[in-house]
């Protein structure tokens, strides 16, 4: 799953985020979705992370989402 997938189902791909990053900032994050670096130091911050933890992190998140789609779409199919 690549940035242009998660921003284009915001909703979704934020309730999926809050899971994983249970401190992201609702208010700041929950309507419309933001540039990857922007997201990236938030959580960071927000996680006590560094910039390059929170990148890896998000990538890592990404991935996992993208193996669970696929799984879902097998089992469809």
């Amino acid at each position: 799953m690549d940035w242009n997938d998660i921003s284009t189902n915001w909703t979704d791909s934020f309730k999926r985020l809050k899971s994983r990053f249970p401190r992201i900032d609702e208010q700041k994050f929950g309507d419309e979705p933001v540039r990857r670096d922007v997201l990236a130091a938030h959580l960071a911050h927000q996680h006590d992370l560094t910039e390059l933890e929170a990148e890896e992190e998000l990538r890592d998140w990404a991935f996992v989402q993208s193996l669970a789609r696929q799984a879902s779409e097998l089992e469809a199919g």
